[in-house]
C-alpha cells in the first residue's frame, strides 16, 4: 500500500500531504479544486505520468527485489519525482530512470483508464478460470506446467526443422560454397608462422650478396693472425685471450657464410610469390591463423550440410512426439475449462447483476495453441462486443472481473486507481459500484475520485480536495464532516436539512458493511 504521499508546487497545489490507510480511500470535492491533478501527481511518483510538480512522493509497503534493480529493500520504499530544469526518479534515493521505477511500481500499482483493456486479454481471463478450476481439486496447474514445458520444446524443435528446411532450399549452393572455400584455403595451405619466416628470408636475400662481400673482405685479417701471435710472443704476454677472440671471430663469419650460401637454393621469384599468396588470405581473413580457424569452420558446415538428412529425420520425430503431448494435455486442460466455464459465467453474471448490467455470454474458443494452451476465451455483454458498450458499462464490467478475481487472492493484491468511475450513474448503479469496491477493498488499496454519496458514504477514508482562493488543499474529514460534505454532494453548495440527514443515514448504514 501506500502510506503516505508528498506533493509540492504543481498547478494550484503549493503543498500537501496525505497519511493513507488500507482500504478504498476516497476523494470528492467541487469541480475543479484539483482531485485528477492529485491523482495524477500520485501516479508521477511512481513513474505512471509526468508532471512538473517540483517533488511528488510516496512511501510505500511494496516489496523491491534487489536483483532486477539493484536497489535494496527497505521496511518502507520510498518513490520520487523530482523536477527542476528535467525529470528525475529516486527510489530510496537512489537515481532511477522513469522506465525503470515505473517497471517496479507496476507490479503493485493500476490505474484503471478507459484505454487499460488488460482485464479482458485472454491470459488473465483464463487465469481466472484456471484458480476458480484449482480451487475445486482439478489438476489443471499441473497439466498446464507439463503443457508449458512441452510447448516451449515443441517450438523450439520446430523452429530447428523450420532452419533445416530454409538450408535445404539452398544446401546445394550453401555446400558448393562451403567446398570453394575451403579448397581456395586449402591450394595455398598455409601454416602458422609462415608469412613470418618468409619475410625474414625475403630480408636475408635482399642482403645476401653484400654481407657475403663483407665477410671475405673481413676474412683477411686472419692472414695476419700469426703475425699478432708472434708479436705477443716476442713481448713474452699471454696469447691465449687473442686466440679465443680469434677463434670467435672465425666461428661467427663461418656460420654467417654457411647461414648465407645455404640461401643459394632458395628461388627469389618462389619466395615473392608464397609472400604475395599468403598476403592475399591474410587481405581477406586478417591473419594466417583466422584463414586456418574459417577453413575450420566451413568443413564443419559442410559436415553438417552432409548430415542435414539424419539430423532432419530425428527432430521430426521429436516433433511428432511433442505435437501429440501437447495435443494431449491441452485436450485435458480445454475439458476442465469448458466444465468450469458454467459456473464462471453464473457468478460473473451475479455481479453483472448487483451492478445494475445485462448478462454476458461467455464462450471458449479454439485458437492456435499458444503458452496458454489452445483455448480463447471470448465475453460479451448481451450479444455486444466490449469495443462498442459505453463508458459505464465498461467500467462496471470490469469490476465484475475484478471481483471474480480477488475471490481466490490470499495476498495484498497492491493499488487500483479509479477516476469517476461512478459519473452518470444512478443512484442504484452507484450504490451497487460502491458495494464492489468495498469487497475489492479487502484485497486492494483503491483510490477513486467519486461524485455520488453513495460511493462516497462507502469510503474507509476520506479526503476533500477544495480550494482556498486560488490554492488547493486536501483535508482528511471525520465523520461530521463526512456528512457535511456528502450533502454538499447531494444537494449541491446549498446544504438542506434533508440531504444532511440522508447523509448521516448513508454513512451510519456502511458502517457496518464489510
Amino acid at each position: 500500500m501506500i502510506e503516505r504521499f508528498y506533493l509540492k508546487d504543481y498547478l494550484s497545489f503549493t503543498e500537501t500531504e496525505l497519511e493513507l490507510k488500507n482500504g478504498l480511500v476516497v476523494f470528492t470535492g467541487p469541480s475543479g479544486s484539483g482531485k485528477s491533478i492529485l491523482m495524477e501527481s500520485i501516479l508521477s511518483s511512481v513513474g505512471g505520468a509526468s508532471c512538473d510538480a517540483s517533488v511528488c512522493e510516496s512511501s510505500v509497503t511494496w516489496k523491491i527485489n534487489e536483483d532486477e534493480c539493484g536497489i535494496e529493500d527497505d521496511d518502507i520504499n520510498v518513490f520520487k519525482h523530482l523536477k527542476k530544469e528535467k525529470s528525475r526518479y529516486f527510489i530510496n534515493n537512489q537515481s532511477l530512470s522513469r522506465k525503470s521505477i515505473n517497471s517496479v511500481a507496476s507490479k503493485y500499482l493500476r490505474h484503471l483508464s478507459l484505454k487499460d483493456f488488460s482485464d479482458f486479454e485472454n491470459e488473465n481471463l483464463l487465469s481466472i478460470l484456471d484458480e476458480r478450476a484449482e480451487a475445486k481439486k482439478t489438476p489443471i496447474q499441473e497439466l498446464k506446467k507439463q503443457y508449458k514445458k512441452s510447448f516451449i520444446e515443441y517450438q523450439e524443435v520446430k523452429k530447428e526443422l523450420d532452419i533445416i528446411a530454409e538450408e535445404e532450399r539452398k544446401i546445394v549452393e550453401l555446400k558448393e560454397f562451403a567446398a570453394f572455400e575451403i579448397k581456395k584455403i586449402e591450394d595455398i595451405n598455409p601454416s602458422t608462422g609462415e608469412d613470418e619466416e618468409l619475410l625474414k628470408i625475403k630480408k636475408e636475400l635482399s642482403k645476401k650478396e653484400k654481407v657475403l662481400e663483407s665477410l671475405e673482405s673481413a676474412s683477411a685479417i686472419f692472414n695476419y693472425e700469426h703475425l699478432v701471435s708472434g708479436a705477443l710472443d716476442t713481448l713474452d704476454e699471454e696469447s691465449s685471450f687473442f686466440d679465443d677472440a680469434m677463434n670467435e671471430l672465425r666461428s661467427v663469419i663461418e656460420s654467417a657464410q654457411e647461414k648465407f650460401s645455404a640461401l643459394d637454393d632458395v628461388d627469389v621469384e618462389d619466395v615473392l610469390n608464397r609472400i604475395e599468396e599468403l598476403g592475399g588470405l591474410k587481405r581477406r581473413y586478417g591473419s594466417i591463423e583466422e584463414a586456418l580457424e574459417y577453413k575450420k569452420q566451413k568443413e564443419l558446415e559442410l559436415a553438417k550440410y552432409e548430415n542435414i538428412e539424419v539430423a532432419k529425420n530425428d527432430l521430426a520425430q521429436r516433433y511428432e512426439k511433442l505435437s501429440t503431448q501437447i495435443e494431449d494435455f491441452a485436450t485435458q486442460i480445454s475439458t476442465l475449462r469448458k466444465k468450469e466455464l458454467t459456473a464462471f459465467e453464473k457468478d460473473l453474471n451475479s455481479y453483472l447483476k448487483t451492478l445494475y448490467l445485462r448478462e454476458a455470454k461467455v464462450n471458449i474458443t479454439q485458437t492456435e495453441y499458444n503458452l496458454l494452451g489452445q483455448d480463447e476465451l471470448d465475453i460479451k455483454l448481451n450479444a455486444t462486443a466490449l469495443s462498442k458498450i459505453s463508458t459505464g458499462e465498461f467500467n462496471r464490467l470490469r469490476l465484475a472481473i475484478l471481483a471474480l478475481k480477488s475471490e481466490f487472492m490470499s495476498s495484498d493484491g497492491g493499488v487500483l486507481m479509479l477516476d469517476e468511475i461512478d459519473a452518470n450513474l444512478s443512484g442504484e448503479e452507484s450504490m451497487s459500484v460502491a458495494r464492489v469496491l468495498k469487497q475489492l477493498s479487502k484485497y486492494f488499496q483503491i483510490f477513486v475520485i467519486s461524485h455520488q454519496p453513495q460511493l462516497t458514504s462507502m469510503g474507509d477514508q476520506h479526503f476533500l480536495v477544495y480550494k482556498d482562493g486560488n490554492i488547493s488543499k486536501t483535508k482528511e474529514l471525520n465523520f461530521e464532516e463526512k456528512v457535511d460534505e456528502i450533502a454538499r454532494i447531494i444537494s449541491g453548495d446549498t446544504v438542506s436539512q434533508e440531504a444532511k440527514k440522508f447523509a448521516h443515514e448513508l454513512l451510519e448504514a456502511n458502517r457496518c458493511v464489510s
